[in-house]
Order: C-alpha cells, then sequence, then structure tokens
C-alpha cells in the first residue's frame, strides 16, 4: 500500500474489513489473566488481537512510564527509570525524550508495540499514591515533560498513550468518586498540561480516567472525550479505556473508542453487546468506522503497522547509562549545612532503609522488577494485586563503600533507634535513609512511617553531622530539620539509583534537581487538610467505598498557587533546590507585545561547577493576581562562568479562559513577572505591557 496519509492508509483498510472485523480491534484482553493465554502472547498488561489477512499487527501493550513493567514476569530483564517526580526534578525536556527513548527502545526490544506512558496527572492531592508515576503540580512543567517523553517513545515506531483523562487525582475512591471543578479552571490546569503534552508529543491514544466527572465517567463522558479532546483540540489518535474502566454501551456514543483490559469490566462491551447496538440502531456503523478508523490510523502514523516488533532481549547497558543519568539529575539537595559533599571523613555509618539492599521502587501497574531485586511482603490495607515492596538492586550501601577506600563504613538496619544512635556517635559522619512506600490503589500519609521520624531524631541527638537521604514518592514531614546538617530527596530512583545517590554525596554529581510539588509544612496548609473520602468505609473486595464528590474549590491554583494564593508558607517550595556552588542573577530585560519575554544574567558565583534552574514567574495580570510558571532556563556554568539566558512566555499562561469566547483570552496592558530560583524566591522583577489576543481553545 503506497499510500503516504495514515488517514487515507486506514480507510483503505477499512474499506476492506467487515464490520465483525472492525469491531473486534475495539476491544483488548489482560494477557496476565487470560486463561488459557494465545499462543505468542506474552504475559503483560495488554493485547489486542489484529488482522493478519491486512497486515495488520496484533497491539502488544505494556505498562509503563518509568520502563517496561513486569507485569506478573518476576526477575525481569528491563530497565527501571526513576519515578515521574524524580525526571520532573529534572526540569529538563532533553532528559525526558532522552527517557522515553529509552523505555519505548526496551518495549520494542522485549516485542511491544504500544507503552502505556505518559502520565501526566496534576499533583492536587500530595497524598495520592500515585503521584510519584507523574511529573508534578504546575502544567506547563508536566505537559512540556509529558510531550517530550512520549515523543521519546514513540521515536521507535511503537504507540505512547498519555493518561490517566482527567482529574484522576487520588486512589482513595477512585472508582466511585466524581471530580467537580470550575471549566475555566479545569482549562487553566490539568487540561493544559494534557494539551501542551499532546501538542508535543502527539500520543497514539489517551486514555481515560477511571473516576467521575460532573457525576459523569470518564470513560462515557463526552465533554471530555468528544467536546474537548476531539473538537476543541483536534485529537487524531484514539481513546482507550483503562483496565476496569467502562460501564456501559454508552461509553461508545461518548467517544471512546476501545475496552481494554475487558476481563476487568463486568463484560465485554465492545464486542457482542457492540454488535447488538449496532443492529438495534443504538450505535450507528458510520460510529464504528469512526472508532476503528482512530485506531488504525493512529498506528500506521506512530510506524507500529510498517514497523513490526518481535520479542528479544533489551540492551541493559544502554539503559543503565539513561537510568543513572536521570536518577542523578533528579536528585534535590534540601538542606546542607557543609557536610556535603563528603571528604575527609575517616568513618561514616549507614543507617536504614534497606541501604544494604538497593533502593525502593514505587508499587503498581508501572512498576519496574529488575533481575535481582528483593521483595518485602506489602503493608496492611495494601491492593490484593500488590507485587510486594521492591527494593531495585543497587545498594547505596556498597556504592558508598566504593567511593571510601580506607573509610570505616559499617551499616545498622534502623530498627533499634538506640543501637543507631550509639553507631553513629561513633562514626565521623552518619547517613540515615529514610523510606515511604507509594502505590497505585491506596494513598498515603505525609509521615514517615515505622517511626523513622524517632530514628532520625535519634540519630541526629547523637551525631550532629547526620544526613538524611529521602527515598519517596510524594512530600513527607521532617519534624527533625532543624536537627540534621543535611537532606536529599532521591525520590525513587530506579535501576541505578545508588550509585546516583552515592554519586551526589560524594560530589561526583552536581545536586541539581529542582522540587516539581510543594512540600507543605502540615497538612492544614492544603486545600484538604483530611483527604477526601478517606473516613468512608470499604465496601468491596476492590476496595471501593461508596460514590462521594470531590469540590476542588482552589480551582486552578494547584500547588505553589495555592500557597501564594493564602499566604502559607510551604516546608519547601515548588522549584526549589540547593546545589553544591553558588548562583547570581543580575541585568533584567523584559520586553510585552504578544507575550511577554525576559532575559537575564545569571552567574555562577561558586568554586564548583552547577546548574542552576531560572524560573520565570507571572504575579499579576489585568483583573488578576496569581502567580504562574510561564518558562524556565536550565544553565549549566563552570565558576566564574555567566551567562545571558532568554526565556520566552508561553502565551496561553499568560490568559484566562472566557467561557463566552469558548477560548484563551489574554487581557491587554501590564503584566507583572519575576525571576528567581523557586516560586518563594524572587531576585528579579519586571513589569511588562502584553497586547490584548484571542487564542482559540
Amino acid at each position: 500500500m503506497n499510500l503516504p496519509d495514515p488517514d487515507a492508509r486506514a480507510a483503505a483498510l477499512l474499506d476492506q474489513m467487515t464490520l465483525d472485523e472492525q469491531i473486534g480491534i475495539l476491544s483488548g484482553h489482560m494477557p496476565l489473566v487470560m486463561k488459557p493465554r494465545p499462543e505468542g502472547v506474552q504475559k503483560s498488561a495488554g493485547w489486542v488481537p489484529g488482522l493478519e489477512r491486512l497486515g495488520i499487527p496484533d497491539l502488544h501493550e505494556t505498562d509503563a512510564s518509568l520502563g517496561v513493567s513486569a507485569a506478573g514476569r518476576r526477575d525481569d530483564a528491563a530497565t527501571a527509570l526513576p519515578c515521574g517526580l524524580a525526571l520532573a526534578a529534572s526540569w529538563s525536556l532533553d532528559l525526558a525524550r532522552e527517557a522515553g527513548a529509552m523505555a519505548g527502545a526496551e518495549a520494542r526490544a522485549k516485542g511491544f508495540n504500544c507503552l502505556l506512558a505518559g502520565g501526566v496527572n496534576l499533583t492536587r492531592e500530595p497524598r495520592n499514591g500515585r503521584n510519584f508515576e507523574y511529573l508534578g503540580e504546575d502544567p506547563l512543567l508536566a505537559g512540556k515533560l509529558a510531550g517530550a517523553a512520549i515523543a521519546g517513545v514513540q521515536s521507535n515506531h511503537i504507540v505512547s498513550t498519555i493518561k490517566h483523562f482527567a482529574l484522576n487525582d487520588q486512589e482513595t475512591g477512585r472508582m466511585v468518586l466524581s471530580a467537580d471543578m470550575d471549566e475555566a479552571a479545569f482549562r487553566e490546569s490539568d487540561l493544559l498540561a494534557f494539551q501542551i503534552a499532546i501538542e508535543d508529543g502527539d500520543p497514539g491514544s489517551v486514555m481515560c480516567a477511571y473516576n467521575r466527572f460532573r457525576g459523569t465517567y470518564a470513560s462515557e463522558n463526552p465533554y471530555l472525550l468528544t467536546d474537548v479532546l476531539r473538537g476543541d483540540w483536534g485529537y487524531k489518535g484514539w481513546v482507550m479505556s483503562d483496565w476496569g474502566a467502562v460501564h456501559g454501551l454508552a461509553a461508545a456514543n461518548a467517544g471512546l473508542d476501545q475496552q481494554s483490559g475487558r476481563e476487568f469490566d463486568r463484560q465485554p462491551f465492545f464486542d457482542d453487546p457492540l454488535k447488538a447496538a449496532v443492529v438495534a440502531g443504538e450505535v450507528s456503523t458510520a460510529r464504528i468506522r469512526e472508532m476503528a478508523h482512530r485506531i488504525l490510523r493512529a498506528m500506521i502514523a506512530c510506524g507500529a503497522v510498517d514497523h513490526p516488533v518481535s520479542a528479544g532481549e533489551p540492551d541493559l547497558a544502554a539503559g543503565a547509562t539513561v537510568a543513572r543519568k536521570a536518577a542523578e539529575t533528579g536528585i534535590v539537595l534540601l538542606k546542607n549545612d557543609g557536610v556535603l559533599p563528603l571528604s575527609g571523613v575517616r568513618s561514616i555509618a549507614v543507617i536504614g532503609g534497606h541501604a544494604d539492599l538497593g533502593v525502593l521502587s514505587g508499587g503498581g501497574s508501572s512498576q519496574v522488577i529488575p533481575k535481582g531485586s528483593a521483595r518485602f511482603d506489602p503493608p496492611e490495607g495494601s491492593p490484593s494485586w500488590s507485587a510486594g515492596v521492591i527494593y531495585h538492586p543497587d545498594a547505596p550501601l556498597a556504592a558508598i563503600r566504593a567511593r571510601a577506600a580506607n573509610v570505616a563504613v559499617s551499616f545498622d538496619d534502623g530498627t533499634d533507634p538506640a543501637r543507631a544512635a550509639a553507631a553513629a556517635a561513633d562514626a565521623d559522619v552518619a547517613i540515615v535513609f529514610a523510606v515511604e512506600w507509594a502505590t497505585e490503589g491506596v494513598d498515603t500519609t505525609l509521615v514517615l512511617p515505622d517511626g523513622q521520624d524517632a530514628l532520625i531524631a535519634a540519630v541526629a541527638a547523637a551525631q550532629p553531622r547526620t544526613v538524611v537521604v529521602l527515598e519517596t514518592g510524594n512530600p513527607v514531614l521532617t519534624p527533625w530539620l532543624d536537627q540534621v546538617s543535611a537532606v536529599i530527596e532521591a525520590w525513587y530512583p530506579g535501576s541505578q539509583g545508588g550509585e546516583a545517590i552515592a554519586a551526589v554525596l560524594f560530589g561526583e554529581a552536581e545536586p541539581c534537581g529542582r522540587l516539581p510539588i510543594t512540600f507543605p509544612a502540615s497538612a492544614d496548609q492544603l486545600p484538604h487538610a483530611k483527604l477526601p473520602g478517606s473516613d468512608l468505609p470499604i465496601v468491596n473486595a476492590r476496595g471501593d467505598t461508596e460514590p462521594f464528590d470531590i469540590d476542588y474549590a482552589e480551582g486552578s491554583d494547584a500547588g505553589y498557587r495555592w500557597f501564594a494564593r493564602t499566604g502559607h508558607k510551604p516546608l519547601f517550595p515548588f522549584g526549589f533546590g540547593l546545589s553544591y556552588t553558588t548562583f547570581a542573577y543580575a541585568d533584567l530585560r523584559a520586553e510585552g507585545g504578544a507575550t511577554a519575554t525576559v532575559s537575564f544574567e545569571v552567574a555562577n558565583t561558586g568554586a564548583r561547577a552547577g546548574t542552576e534552574v531560572a524560573q520565570v514567574y507571572l504575579e499579576a495580570a489585568p483583573g488578576r493576581s496569581q502567580q504562574r510558571l510561564i518558562g524556565w532556563a536550565r544553565v549549566s556554568l563552570e565558576p566564574g562562568e555567566s551567562r545571558r539566558v532568554t526565556v520566552t512566555a508561553e502565551p496561553r499562561l499568560l490568559a484566562d479562559w472566557e467561557a463566552d469566547l469558548h477560548g484563551f483570552r489574554i487581557a491587554g496592558g501590564d503584566y507583572r513577572l519575576f525571576v528567581g530560583p523557586d516560586a518563594a524566591s524572587p531576585k528579579l522583577r519586571a513589569t511588562v505591557t502584553v497586547e490584548a489576543a484571542e487564542l482559540g481553545a
């Protein structure tokens, strides 16, 4: 077939397909639970039979954003990338694309042509058990990074999804809750993140969310799937369901194109029942053709048809290089009184966090389980399908010892604070590894579990030169912060996490990560001090509660915008991160016009090379006072070096959504901006005049 246009090629294929054959590609299975599993189909998240006579390949689908998920396979040959928040902490589009390309290459090498990646749900609830998979609380940062990662995945001629559309922002009650928000706020925040990512990455498929939006399930919500996605954004790919998210045939007419993992729904709606609905005139043959067209069109456009996959072995050495780079770049230095980087020490006490075994991994469908991983039973209340608490096999203890020649390095497991404190007192420096496991299916708290706060306090009381390494998938409270000398947030750092942590501790690598998420000082500072739905009883084995509503009354003021609006002082602000050097800002020049453009000097005023993430924020606009990230620049500088950087604002971040216009509008007038290293530290300020404009939907 020599037709170059994906739409024309899809149409030509459909002309040769019967109605039954078209319906045949509209639903998929989960091979992990299929009995029997068809020959040639791997254990995996999803499989959709193709049509051999027309050269339409099967869709072999695998989770997820952090690499090729094991999906029931133990000791898998796969690279675990650092978690999404670690990637977001890099603020690097180049790294996001490189990480996506690596994950896509491993998926292809393992015989998969669809990676269920692209998680871009904003952090509205910092206790959400899946925050670690996603890219933080800001729509511009998350959208740009997700778009770059998706483009990287699809550079391998496979399909990437983007998910979960939309407002799937907590795990408690995720199958029953209704998320409610004013449309303008929705368009300016969560929807804008998806819109930017789709524009930049052009994912082959959008995966709908489990939850309801304004009372209607996302899988059958015509506002989300038809009005916004297809109508306003002109999206040409297909919408697949999440596994277990379909509730009936209403989804077909609302805009859902494919039922995924049909074994998880009450019944397989998108086969015989869908055919019966067509015969009864409830679903048109034109709609069936459109659904099938979108699937075929995306598979062709992404290259999955012309570049078939076959199962083999991935290049794990190449994957390790990318994972190490991503882990190092995403580590955030939160406090340092000069103890880091480590040098001149004669003895080190390493304490807690299973640092002798590996580094912690988040749980759920995104989880990658490389060969040699250590497994512990999940805590009470975890999902019944949990693979357990997994530690990737790159032990920080071994990596520290490898860098500490002629240094006595001891290890204490941290289960006895008094014993750990004694070990710390006998050393020059104590390094405490503190962990909090998060997983799909349940939400977390802001408090380190298992008495780790008391452990840290006891160690710090015995050893003033105490360094805390956090391996968490969410913000946590730090009641011991004033007692310790240094804190680094390593997130869930992936297959090369131990090496990356040690490299930063000893100064081989520069801590250049910046927080993509605000660390609150207490739950009382949040829009919902108590997690919505957390006080409702569980009503079934799946963990559901009775349906409930969440009113996101903060609107587009999620994360740092909420803190700016309320005046609350966070524990650590969005964008924050220290370095082993220092930076200065000077000579701001700002221009208005169709958008806002600023240029300024960034100088490395310290003695080491380093990377600064210079951030540009909107403070106020005509008729509105609201903080918004409108752009940033990563600047790597040698000691004493300075560089002028230019940042141009994404125009929609200057605009408001206007319901009467059904689009974004920039109000003409003065816009007040600031430049700084984080959302709470203005260094330079300017006001520019921006022209009025209508930007469309």
